[in-house]
């Protein structure tokens, strides 16, 4: 299992030798998109976050609670 390693890693090295620089730049426009793409996936997982950990304490709830009626937000 550890002398797969050797064969995988002198590949990559090999073609990694053989690229040729790419002549690519980002502007402006392409860095505001990537930077907005960003605090989206932030906002959205905040989000996601806050909906799952409220589902969660509901379901806590309803299974902890004393007169077992179920308490809808």
């Amino acid at each position: 299992m550890k002398n797969s390693f050797v064969p995988f890693s002198a590949f990559a090295l090999v073609i990694g030798s053989l690229s040729t620089p790419a002549f690519a730049y980002l502007d402006g426009a392409t860095g505001s998109m990537l930077i907005q793409a960003v605090i989206g996936g932030v906002a959205a997982a905040g989000m996601f976050g806050r909906h799952f950990i409220s589902k969660a304490k509901n379901a806590v709830s309803t299974v902890f609670r004393k007169d077992g009626t179920r308490r809808d937000s």
